[in-house]
């Protein structure tokens, strides 16, 4: 996720705020893998399985540790994805992963984690989506 730049990082967020213009924008102009995981984390088991088929399987781990699934969590750690740790941790709202991001100046992806956890706090979820 480090390796976006700061507007494409802008954009996957306004994802969370329903913009079908954007979205649309990203799945057609080189960034498909983020409109795969924007999708996912929305609960499409599609969009997480085209993620595990197009060699995504660190983003499609970042939407289960999201969901706090343990052994996505444990695949991350595994292959040393500390920061989709702290990413994922943020999303869920834990202060430390917050603080850590404030520290190292990695606000943009406060401003993220707080629309994902915004959204999903607004959302019924479908507890038969695909585990990791």
């Amino acid at each position: 996720m480090l390796k976006y730049p700061a507007k494409i990082l802008v954009a996957f967020g306004e994802t969370f705020c329903e913009n079908e213009k954007i979205y649309n924008w990203l799945l057609k102009n080189g960034y498909a893998e983020l409109a795969a995981l924007s999708s996912a984390i929305r609960g499409s088991e599609e969009a997480f399985n085209w993620l595990m088929a197009n060699k995504y399987p660190h983003l499609a781990a970042l939407d289960g540790a999201i969901d706090r699934n343990v052994k996505a969590y444990e695949w991350l750690k595994k292959h040393k994805m500390d920061f989709l740790i702290v990413f994922a941790d943020a999303c869920n709202g834990k202060e430390p992963a917050l603080a850590w991001l404030a520290k190292n100046k990695l606000e943009i992806f406060i401003v993220l984690a707080q629309k994902i956890k915004k959204f999903r706090d607004n959302k019924t979820f479908d507890y038969h989506k695909l585990h990791f």
